[in-house]
């Protein structure tokens, strides 16, 4: 794939044969993110597991200390005292039936996150085929189908991000902004690294951080040193 100019202007910025420590690698991608917007900065993490044995999944969900640095809208699937309590929690959307069929009618997507009461999953349930394949659907791992609704919706707002193998045992997560200090990428990505490295399944062998690339959206990966984390 044929590069732009300025993406080769940034890659002599960057040392593809070196394993950089975790504080280089981001100030590297501070310099390299140069875009005119706030570009994101993402990790991305091979582990040696295989997905497809279920004794092998990594996944669950964090709060990044920092936050995203991206506003996040929650709908929320509750009724009765639980869906005045994620009102006051700070929920863009909140309904139960009604949003269903504003989703399933109206093609609705206006939300990033889908919170839900166990009492309320037969009615989500419905919207397994649109929401499945958009990443949307609640789920007890990530803390997403809970009675907690109030300290769902506020860890959400606070930056909670989930982190989950592809089919490929690659973790793709946001970490932050190019805006944020090197300090608060820093810890961010410590903390969700430290929170990957303790879901390692009993059953992995091996290597089980296999590498670890952090990039900003319109900038070259950087890799870190597997072995120092």
């Amino acid at each position: 794939m044929k590069r732009g100019k300025n993406y080769q202007e940034k890659m002599k910025l960057v040392d593809r044969q070196k394993l950089y420590d975790l504080d280089e690698a981001v100030e590297s991608v501070k310099k390299t993110a140069t875009a005119k917007f706030d570009e994101t900065v993402e990790a991305h993490i091979k582990l040696g597991v295989d997905s497809r044995h279920a004794d092998q999944q990594v996944r669950g969900a964090i709060v990044l200390p920092h936050g995203t640095g991206k506003s996040v809208k929650v709908l929320v699937f509750a009724k009765g005292d639980k869906a005045t309590e994620a009102t006051q929690a700070g929920a863009d959307y909140v309904g139960a039936e009604d949003m269903v069929e504003k989703i399933t009618k109206e093609n609705w997507f206006d939300f990033d996150v889908v919170v839900a009461t166990p009492d309320m999953m037969g009615v989500v349930g419905r919207l397994g085929r649109v929401l499945g394949p958009k990443g949307l659907m609640p789920n007890p791992k990530s803390g997403t189908v809970t009675f907690e609704v109030a300290k769902a919706v506020s860890d959400i707002k606070a930056g909670k991000v989930e982190y989950r193998l592809d089919k490929t045992n690659i973790i793709h997560v946001p970490v932050g902004k190019a805006s944020f200090t090197q300090e608060q990428l820093n810890e961010n990505l410590s903390v969700l690294l430290d929170a990957i490295k303790k879901a390692k399944p009993a059953s992995s062998k091996g290597t089980y951080f296999r590498s670890v690339t952090i990039t900003s959206t319109m900038g070259p990966g950087i890799k870190i040193n597997p072995a120092k984390i």
